[in-house]
């Protein structure tokens, strides 16, 4: 490992469970992504992008749980706004999403 950081450093990070609630194709990424709609509890909704599409079916991924960092800027990509960012195993080219093993509440802190 390269990057060691600090538990400080990682107490930085806030990650938080949420609900996808909406998933539309995203036909201007550079690389085949899905618009995710995700309702974060008293946090809100937020939008995010997610390269996610050869593991998962846009029916697959309605009102699953996930993780994600919430406390990141947000970031233009292309014609859309990804306000969040979904969090995942990646092996290769394929993206693993990460979620919790039972129905939690949305916006529970991950740590």
């Amino acid at each position: 490992m390269d990057n060691i950081i600090t538990f400080e450093d990682f107490t930085k990070v806030d990650l938080r469970i949420g609900t996808i609630i909406k998933v539309d194709d995203f036909p201007n990424a550079r690389k085949p992504a899905y618009q995710l709609t995700i309702d974060f509890g008293d946090l809100g909704v937020r939008k995010s992008s997610a390269q996610i599409t050869t593991q998962y079916t846009k029916e697959d991924l309605h009102n699953r749980q996930i993780v994600a960092v919430v406390n990141f800027p947000k970031k233009q990509i292309s014609d859309f706004m990804s306000e969040c960012l979904v969090v995942g195993a990646v092996k290769e080219n394929d993206v693993f999403l990460l979620h919790p093993e039972t129905k939690v509440k949305n916006g529970m802190v991950v740590s």
